[in-house]
């Protein structure tokens, strides 16, 4: 008892626990306390044992009264009553061992006794427990499995909608192929000529560049033209004052100065015509730009525009699925509405219908009652009938004594032929008996053998 890794439960929570959950109808109605204790009764444990074994393995009670068809067996009336002994007992040494119940053996089924019985129903209990645990279990990760698969089938339901939706998105519509088409024409063109402009531009601000480097180079030497000019008047200054002037040479000079100068100031109305020109360019270069910069916002405000009709279609598309999945639920609330009606029809017509029942009933019943008393005054009637009878009967039995004192004689007679017809008989069935048990002791090694191979 000690060694057990289970608890043994009292007579009391076995009786309760096997009436409720593995007994059904009358056998849980006629089972109690007394079928276990002091003395438990080999056919309730048997009852339970082929209950048990229906319930775990749906091996049905009738079941273990049937000869295998293969088995040639000589005298099978002899073995309807050992055959669904020796099958329990089978399936119970192979059941027991899960509950850790190992000392199972043949006189547990046909002579059991009370705490070794009590030690394996509490085993099966524990065992039972175990699977109704289990069970639950494994019915709520079913649940969730279930729960799981509907998800996923609604991610990828959700899924192939959303990839119907970028298809219809990034296809066309014939409606509006042309015209798409005329706009990637004209996104191309304006590309193109942008691209051409952005290089004019470029090349046009590189001689900008240039001609701004030609300007600083030729300001520079305008310069360095002035200060040699200023210099060349101080030297004359200088050397008017040293030098005895001669109106030869100062014409010579003043010559020399005028086409110096000349040639000064034509270089500088070049640069100055130059810069013109580049001021010019540059205000075609900026015009050039403003334009480009018009094209391009031309072309952000197409696409945004072209953005919002997709996104448009896009909300249309979104509103029409939900109308559709609202219609659909609409749908079902309309189904599940008359589906409540009928049902609510039809639990009112079963109320209806019970309550009809019910007062059949309590008139069957009163006119059972009126029955009832009725044959207690016929049974009183016939009480004293019979009384009168009985006294006739008893006069009747003093004359029958009489003759049955003659029929004795004769049956004395009687007696000594059955006598020796009884000796015959008991002879045959001693044989007969000899040769039954013969064949019980070969079926009970045939069971030992087969419990070894099991």
């Amino acid at each position: 008892m000690s060694d057990n890794t289970f608890p043994v439960y009292t007579a009391d929570a076995i009786v309760n626990f096997y009436r409720t959950e593995v007994l059904t109808g009358q056998e849980a109605k006629h089972f109690t306390k007394s079928d276990l204790t002091p003395a438990p009764k080999p056919e309730t444990v048997q009852t339970l044992y082929m209950r048990v074994l229906h319930l775990l393995y749906r091996f049905r009670p009738e079941c273990h009264s049937m000869v295998p068809l293969l088995e040639n067996i000589q005298y099978p009336v002899y073995h309807e009553g050992a055959t669904a002994i020796m099958s329990v007992y089978m399936r119970m040494r192979q059941f027991l061992p899960m509950c850790l119940v190992y000392d199972f053996s043949l006189n547990d089924l046909l002579a059991p006794k009370k705490q070794k019985t009590l030690t394996i129903l509490s085993a099966m209990m524990n065992f039972l427990h175990f699977r109704k645990q289990r069970m639950d279990m494994i019915l709520e990760k079913q649940a969730k499995l279930r729960a799981d698969t509907d998800r996923l089938q609604a991610y990828t339901r959700g899924n192939l909608e959303a990839e119907k939706k970028i298809e219809m998105l990034t296809t066309i519509p014939p409606e509006q192929q042309a015209e798409a088409d005329e706009l990637a024409a004209t996104l191309s063109e304006l590309q193109a000529t942008t691209v051409h402009e952005y290089q004019e531009v470029n090349a046009k601000n590189d001689s900008i560049a240039e001609w701004k480097t030609k300007i600083a180079e030729k300001t520079q030497k305008l310069t360095q033209v002035k200060l040699d000019v200023s210099n060349l008047k101080e030297d004359i200054g200088k050397l008017k004052s040293q030098i005895v002037e001669s109106p030869e040479e100062l014409k010579s000079q003043m010559e020399k100065m005028r086409e110096n100068v000349k040639n000064i100031k034509s270089s500088i109305k070049e640069t100055d015509e130059r810069v013109v020109e580049l001021q010019n360019m540059v205000q075609s270069v900026t015009h050039t730009e403003t334009e480009i910069q018009q094209m391009y916002n031309l072309l952000q405000d197409l696409e945004s525009s072209m953005n919002n009709t997709k996104q448009r279609q896009e909300e249309h598309q979104e509103l029409t699925a939900q109308y559709e999945k609202k219609q659909k639920e609409l749908k079902n609330l309309c189904i599940e509405e008359g589906q409540l009606k009928r049902a609510l029809g039809m639990r009112l017509d079963k109320e209806s219908k019970q309550n009809i029942r019910r007062h059949k009933k309590k008139e069957m019943k009163e006119q059972h009652v009126q029955d009832v008393l009725g044959q207690c005054n016929q049974i009183q009637q016939k009480r004293e009938d019979m009384v009168d009878k009985i006294q006739e009967i008893s006069r009747e039995t003093q004359q029958l004594k009489a003759k049955i004192q003659s029929l004795r004689d004769i049956c004395s007679k009687e007696t000594e032929k059955a006598q020796a017809l009884y000796d015959t008989l008991s002879t045959s069935m001693d044989e007969l008996h000899r040769r039954i048990e013969m064949h019980v002791t070969d079926l009970k090694r045939d069971v030992t053998k087969m419990s070894a191979n099991f």
